[in-house]
């Protein structure tokens, strides 16, 4: 089997294990999470379903304009990366693939997904795609990340970009509807990371990175969980007027049990007694894919719109 060489290190790869630390640049998974979000908004946005070339076209660019900005952070964070048990699996951790290699490859695909944004939706998607990049890499991992516990409260509004995206991949505009959707997710990224910092508590110390767990009171990073939970799930009340009564149900429904949750963690953690913080995080997955998958399948049965109350 043809290997490439890598003579600053003395060894050679296989083909295949290039391509899986290029995949793994792009964290497929975190990638994964965010197209979940992106057919459901354009799903809101025609209020049915979607041409399926547009669908696919906006995929296509969402992954390459999420690919390209997970893998410049893996650039900038290489440091933090080696430091953290949960990351010293990753490419550039383990010199799978070159510092160099990777700013190369994560630069290419942002301007790939503008490129094809652009050529397949409409310049709108396009800028914003590629906002949402420069968003992520210059002010989050650049700036935020290593100097504020707030990091990822600010930080984590390039995550909300997919919907909005998706809106304008739709409909070649931005409505009301995609505002309060990024406003959901906004208000979602906060308990979800949290949670799991919670458990990675000593890699965010030992790297340096004030993730809010790190550097605050259990009891008043349980306290921000809740808080964030609580308006959360009212924000995805203010889809209602927007959306059919089976979208109403499940949001409601869904959010009483993610706010159960919440208080039994901040519970637990101030009274001093075990708490399960991977729960809640696991539990966020599920509750963000319920909210959405509902939205979609409020929109694609075009029940009728519940409408303002005035």
């Amino acid at each position: 089997m043809t290997t490439a060489a890598d003579p600053a290190r003395g060894f050679t790869r296989k083909p295949v294990d290039l391509l899986k630390a290029y995949v793994g640049l792009t964290k497929p998974r975190v990638v994964e999470l965010l197209l979940v979000t992106t057919i459901p908004a354009m799903m809101l946005a025609v209020r049915g379903i979607p041409a399926p070339w547009v669908v696919l076209a906006t995929l296509i660019g969402g992954t390459m304009a999420a690919g390209s900005a997970n893998a410049l952070n893996c650039v900038v964070d290489a440091d933090i990366d080696q430091v953290m048990k949960r990351t010293r699996a990753r490419p550039l951790v383990r010199h799978t693939v070159s510092n160099r290699h990777a700013f190369v490859f994560g630069t290419s695909l942002g301007l790939g997904s503008f490129a094809w944004l652009w050529a397949t939706t409409n310049l709108l998607a396009a800028v914003l795609a590629l906002a949402t990049i420069l968003f992520y890499v210059l002010v989050y991992t650049l700036v935020l990340k290593r100097r504020t516990a707030q990091n990822i409260v600010w930080g984590g509004a390039a995550g909300c970009m997919p919907v909005v995206i998706g809106w304008a991949g739709a409909t070649g505009s931005v409505e009301w509807p995609a505002i309060v959707m990024f406003g959901v997710i906004f208000f979602w990224t906060p308990p979800h990371t949290w949670a799991l910092a919670v458990k990675y508590k000593d890699d965010y110390e030992r790297a340096g990175v004030p993730m809010l767990p790190a550097v605050a009171r259990p009891a008043h990073v349980s306290r921000q969980i809740v808080a964030f939970s609580w308006l959360m799930v009212l924000w995805t009340l203010l889809l209602v007027p927007a959306t059919g009564w089976l979208y109403a149900a499940f949001a409601a429904a869904s959010g009483a049990w993610f706010l159960v949750l919440a208080h039994r963690l901040h519970s637990a953690t101030r009274r001093g007694v075990k708490a399960r913080p991977m729960r809640l995080f696991h539990m966020s997955n599920t509750y963000l894919m319920i909210v959405f998958v509902a939205l979609a399948v409020d929109s694609a049965l075009g029940l009728p719109v519940l409408g303002l109350p005035w």
